[in-house]
């Protein structure tokens, strides 16, 4: 049994490591607050999953004292794993995520951020550690995933730089499971703060923090050069063991006086994938011509050159003060942001349509078995993730012809969705005012609801119109030959 497992993680291995650089990777964008139109911090992503997706908003919860959760990997993953419980804290907080089913073989259901009551986001990026802390990851391997701490941060964290330390002490205790090498982007209102957490079992980590001035765009997440004493400088987090085990490793040799290069050192050596460097490039110069706009990361999170079927979702938000923490949005493309529009749920919200809830389609082990009773009434509903990836292979089949007008449709319905944001705040905090709660969260759930149903009937419009034109100009292209058999 032990042979038969390390063989799997020496394939695991072997495929990790010859994947061309982009297979898996999630994409980030993070803004400073003096690079935007509102003042506001901006982060914005998406995760690349082939799963199933859906939008989740978590309530606050009390939980009993000794309440504990379980964290980490099974044996089915890339990276064989056992499952740890650790304690849970007495309180958790508020916070809208996208959940999805499957990745790299963790249980789901899985998550890599979103927005909480306290105003801190977060986005998860891809990060490939170098082949040697792959291969040296322990059989089985313990510790939390790259999911387990999304979520814990949005349970816990009240700002950027506290996500950074839940997240430190939570390795430097129990562990990382990896599945390669991964990254978060974490931000709030001030600030935003990059944390690698690398494979191999060493529990090793490095976090830098991003200011008011700064630009990260990560695909895959990296961090260059940073002091090696780095416990000296406020923008610096990392494990203890951060610079030591390199030196013991013989990847870094202090007494050569050059600066200890995180990516050098633990990752793939390349820092940045091209694309998005001219993503960032762009930016930058927007940023230097006037400022940095929601729209603009709307259409950089929606490039197609980025951008495909392998994108899940994509989420924008802007970090600011607000009068009530109910009115922090967070905009949501159901899909592909090149195939979906970006909606706007606050934080407010109560529950999104059932439309917008977990379905079937694309989520495992949902193929070999019959529907449950108590799933019927969802299944019912068109699934807006599986329409808007029908709407995507429409326009994919013939880019040039139809994808120009799909994203001035999207893009015309997002700015009537940013016009009305202003006055849909301003109605809600009249309520909030007036000490009707409960007043403002329904009209805020009714607004984001009908929008999102607004949005779901704009691509089924788009995705039927398409259709008809392919079927008369071009046909509908079958595969050729059989389907290949199931892994």
């Amino acid at each position: 049994m032990r042979q038969r497992t390390r063989f799997r993680v020496a394939v695991a291995v072997l495929l990790v490591t010859s994947m061309p650089a982009g297979v898996w990777g999630s994409y980030a964008i993070y803004v400073g607050k003096n690079l935007t139109t509102d003042g506001s911090v901006i982060l914005a992503g998406y995760g690349d999953e082939p799963s199933s997706h859906w939008i989740d908003i978590v309530p606050a919860r009390e939980w009993p004292e000794g309440t504990k959760i379980k964290v980490g990997a099974t044996p089915r993953a890339r990276f064989p794993g056992e499952l740890i419980e650790i304690p849970q804290v007495r309180r958790t907080a508020r916070y809208i995520s996208v959940n999805y089913s499957a990745f790299a073989g963790f249980p789901g259901p899985l998550t890599n951020g979103g927005l909480n009551e306290h105003g801190v986001a977060a986005r998860d990026v891809w990060s490939p550690s170098r082949t040697e802390l792959r291969q040296m990851t322990p059989v089985p391997q313990r510790g939390l995933s790259y999911s387990d701490l999304s979520r814990i941060v949005m349970e816990r964290a009240r700002t950027a730089q506290e996500a950074v330390e839940i997240v430190g002490e939570l390795i430097d205790k129990y562990g990382y499971a990896t599945y390669g090498g991964n990254s978060h982007l974490f931000a709030d209102a001030n600030e935003g703060w990059v944390l690698i957490e690398f494979a191999g079992g060493q529990k090793l980590w490095v976090a830098e923090r991003l200011g008011p001035d700064d630009i990260r765009v990560s695909r895959p997440g990296y961090i260059g050069e940073m002091p090696v004493d780095f416990e000296k400088h406020p923008q610096y987090r990392g494990s203890r063991n951060l610079v030591t085990f390199a030196v013991d490793q013989g990847w870094f040799d202090p007494k050569a006086g050059k600066p200890f290069n995180v990516n050098q050192v633990y990752g793939d050596g390349q820092m940045r994938h091209r694309g998005v460097v001219l993503i960032e490039e762009r930016l930058r110069a927007k940023a230097k011509s006037g400022k940095i706009s929601l729209v603009d990361v709307m259409a950089a999170v929606r490039d197609p050159e980025l951008t495909g079927d392998m994108a899940g979702y994509g989420q924008v938000v802007q970090l600011r003060r607000v009068p009530h923490p109910d009115l922090a949005v967070l905009w949501i493309a159901p899909a592909t942001p090149t195939a979906a529009p970006f909606l706007p749920f606050s934080l407010g919200v109560t529950g999104v349509p059932p439309e917008y809830q977990r379905h079937r389609y694309l989520t495992e082990g949902e193929a070999e078995r019959f529907m449950e009773r108590h799933q019927q009434g969802i299944e019912s509903t068109r699934y807006a993730f599986q329409e808007c990836k029908r709407l995507f292979y429409l326009m994919n089949e013939h880019p040039k012809e139809f994808q120009p007008e799909v994203t001035k449709a999207l893009e015309a319905f997002e700015a009537n969705l940013i016009a009305e944001q202003a006055t849909v705040e301003r109605t809600a905090q009249t309520l909030y005012a007036a000490g009707e709660p409960e007043l403002a969260r329904r009209y805020l759930t009714y607004y984001s609801q009908a929008e999102a149903m607004n949005g779901l009937r704009l691509v089924q419009a788009l995705a039927n119109s398409i259709e008809a034109r392919t079927k008369v100009r071009f046909g509908i292209r079958a595969p050729a030959g059989p389907p290949p058999p199931a892994k």
